[in-house]
């Protein structure tokens, strides 16, 4: 059974131009990722993806994650040498930030478990405590890693293009004005979201796909 058909039946109901979007566009194909290593593999992806082109950036990872055998652990990265982290293609800036992430892992300070307790915003808040983890960042790890139903990205560009496109508006709307159009899509605002990059023929990105205006 389709696990977004209700969604879209929802979202056609509470917004005509959407519902020709999602018409045009076939089923929500969004599905729960799970990366090797766990979260803390996948946000030490996102941090190395930062603000690069994509084959640069998955170069970049590459290197990273081959220091571990494909599965960098908390442990493993705060044993690792900086140079030899730099030596990877890492800046000083993103190297702090991973090492950031594994020592707040470490110590306790960030638990990167326990998400079926936690509220949406709880994660958001919990993931940005680390160096280099923004909003973005944290939205696109509800969706795609925890599959959350109603996370909002406002502060993304293609959502925000997109919904433009779907209502034949001539300018993006503000991502503060995103924020109030967004409410007639609860509980379903992920599909909506989803939808939006459809219609730009954007991929929509995964947790460490390319950067982003909020990192």
């Amino acid at each position: 059974m389709d696990r977004w058909a209700e969604a879209c039946s929802a979202l056609s109901a509470a917004d005509p131009a959407l519902a020709e979007a999602i018409v045009r566009s076939g089923r929500c194909t969004l599905v729960r990722r799970r990366a090797p290593g766990g979260a803390f593999a996948t946000l030490a992806r996102a941090i190395c993806y930062q603000q690069l082109a994509g084959a640069a950036a998955a170069a970049i990872h590459g290197r990273f994650a081959a220091l571990y055998d494909g599965r960098p652990t908390p442990e493993a990265v705060a044993a690792t040498p900086e140079p030899l982290l730099r030596a990877t293609g890492l800046s000083a800036a993103k190297v702090a930030a991973i090492r950031d992430l594994a020592t707040k892992t470490l110590d306790g300070s960030v638990r990167l478990g326990g998400w079926s307790r936690l509220g949406d915003e709880e994660i958001v808040e919990r993931l940005t405590q680390v160096r280099g983890v923004g909003p973005w960042t944290a939205q696109m790890f509800l969706m795609f890693q925890l599959n959350r139903p109603d996370v909002w990205p406002v502060g993304d560009l293609g959502v925000r293009v997109g919904y433009a496109r779907i209502h034949g508006l001539e300018t993006s709307p503000s991502p503060a004005e995103l924020v109030s159009l967004g409410e007639r899509y609860r509980p379903f605002r992920t599909v909506a979201a989803w939808y939006c990059w459809r219609t730009v023929d954007t991929p929509p990105p995964e947790v460490a796909a390319g950067a982003s205006p909020v990192w």
